[in-house]
């Protein structure tokens, strides 16, 4: 079995993983969850996207989205074993509570209105999914 290192500080080992079972967001853009926990403060970032996304598509929303704001270069590739949760179980649970979330507050396909009359949708509510989470 393979040690696991401890990280020593914020973004230095971060675990990344889809949500794909998503219906599609009001708009049809997205229809996916792409989740990126940092390991160091079990703390995670939500970023909407499209299941069918090539790796250019990824790595720039990543670009745009992630690395621009935390700075996160000199990166090692690794990758877990699938139904392994000893090495991504902390991604695992977190799209598990993610899930959770989204299908308590969209309640399996009802819309809600904001005081304004819009429309919410899985897609529109993740900032606040995410700061939900977060603290």
């Amino acid at each position: 079995m393979i040690h696991i290192q401890e990280p020593k500080s914020p973004w230095e080992f971060v675990h990344m993983d889809w949500v794909t079972a998503l219906p599609p967001s009001d708009d049809k853009a997205y229809n996916a969850c792409l989740v990126i926990v940092d390991r160091y403060r079990k703390t995670a970032i939500f970023l909407p996207c499209h299941k069918d996304d090539t790796a250019m598509d990824t790595a720039l929303l990543l670009w745009s989205r992630f690395i621009s704001h935390t700075g996160f270069f000199g990166t090692k590739l690794s990758f877990s074993t699938a139904y392994h949760p000893q090495t991504d179980g902390l991604a695992e649970r977190i799209i598990q509570t993610l899930e959770e979330m989204i299908r308590r507050f969209c309640a399996y396909g009802l819309k809600f209105k904001d005081s304004d009359g819009f429309t919410l949708d899985w897609c529109t509510v993740i900032p606040a999914l995410e700061l939900a989470y977060k603290t």
